[in-house]
């Protein structure tokens, strides 16, 4: 196998497996509001759930809880009444989440995030976040405001901004950043715990970083009848694949190639892109290697000289001088002269025939006795 069959073994690989599950992803990360279930109250398993997982995570106790809608007002007025912000700064605040906070259309985080923004102008520029463009650089973890990692800064005030920004990143395919900006953050620390879990299990699934996704899905999972459907449903999608994925497999190979084609056509080819692309330059050559070393364990170790094949084990695959390391000279032998050269005598003729006959088709016989026929008779023979 040569890198262009191997290439296109990858190319099928992918297109069996990832690119559909990642697409799948993509689209679920990218809707809007997570509106399957009401906010407050447990919605039960359906009955055809069972098929997406054993429900293995029901059995403990959930490590973390989703915070009713009272429970994220009262966070957000605690914080507006310790921020020293302006009365009406505050009060556009708690307007902005009057008008939205109870309503099932709008994002929880958007709502919180612009509630947060009316109050504290600092946080207007993260609003401004936009899609990255291939040449542009895109928004990193170090482009986060100043303010933002300052320990003044309320601890509240800055998991919604983190968490907002970190899931706008995933949206935009900005897995790494996305990542770097959502590490750290605790589930029971901010407004939309299941979007926390869900968008980081997101960033490590496209990463391939398997064991932190799938402890992130397992933790997701614990609440599987109250987060949104489309994350419960795409979480055991994500989980399976990451728990059948082998490293250095075909499927593996393919997906970091798909990686390094979503960092250039984001304009990043950093040390990160290169060292991405290095490391599947050097998979691939282990695998080219593998496949070498056991076509040639198959073959034997060769022919032997003069034996006519192609020193592996098999026949030449075309007609055309052999590598072999004689003269190529015969000895020549003197075959007599007369008219009698090639007759046989009567009884070896015939016992030579009905071997043939034994041991061949039937037209093989007539086609020879025709042959003789012809010799006894003078003829020319073909």
């Amino acid at each position: 196998m040569n890198a262009s069959t191997l290439n296109a073994a990858i190319t099928a690989a992918s297109a069996a497996r990832g690119p559909w599950l990642g697409a799948l992803l993509l689209m679920v990360i990218a809707v809007g509001p997570a509106a399957a279930r009401a906010d407050d109250t447990p919605i039960a398993l359906a009955p055809d759930a069972s098929a997406f997982g054993d429900g293995a995570e029901l059995a403990k106790p959930p490590t973390w809880k989703i915070p009713s809608r009272d429970e994220v007002e009262q966070l957000l007025q605690a914080w507006l009444e310790r921020s020293g912000l302006p009365p009406e700064r505050r009060q556009a605040a708690l307007a902005f989440w009057g008008e939205r906070g109870a309503d099932p259309v709008f994002d929880r985080l958007d709502v919180v995030m612009g509630a947060v923004a009316e109050a504290d102008p600092r946080c207007l520029p993260v609003l401004a976040v936009v899609p990255a463009t291939p040449g542009v650089p895109p928004v990193t973890a170090a482009a986060l405001p100043p303010w933002v990692a300052e320990e003044a800064t309320d601890e509240f005030e800055r998991g919604v901004v983190r968490l907002w920004l970190g899931r706008e990143l995933v949206r935009q395919e900005r897995f790494d950043d996305g990542l770097v900006v959502l590490a750290g953050l605790e589930p029971e620390a901010v407004v939309d715990p299941a979007s926390l879990l869900f968008h980081t299990a997101a960033c490590q699934h496209w990463l391939l970083r398997a064991d932190d996704c799938i402890a992130s899905l397992n933790r997701l999972l614990e609440r599987s009848d109250e987060i949104p459907v489309r994350y419960e449903r795409v979480a055991r999608l994500l989980r399976a694949d990451m728990t059948g994925l082998e490293e250095e497999s075909l499927d593996h190979i393919a997906r970091r190639m798909r990686d390094i084609t979503r960092r250039l056509g984001q304009g990043r080819a950093g040390p990160v892109t290169r060292q991405v692309q290095d490391g599947v330059i050097e998979s691939l050559d282990k695998m080219i290697a593998a496949i070498e070393e056991k076509q040639n364990q198959q073959s034997g170790g060769g022919g032997a000289p003069g034996s006519g094949n192609s020193g592996n084990g098999k026949p030449m695959d075309d007609s055309r001088l052999a590598g072999g390391q004689g003269a190529g000279e015969v000895t020549r032998r003197d075959l007599g002269e007369g008219e009698g050269w090639g007759n046989l005598p009567p009884h070896e003729r015939e016992q030579a025939l009905q071997q043939i006959g034994r041991e061949f088709p039937a037209h093989y016989r007539e086609a020879i006795e025709q042959y003789f026929k012809r010799l006894a008779a003078g003829e020319p023979t073909p």
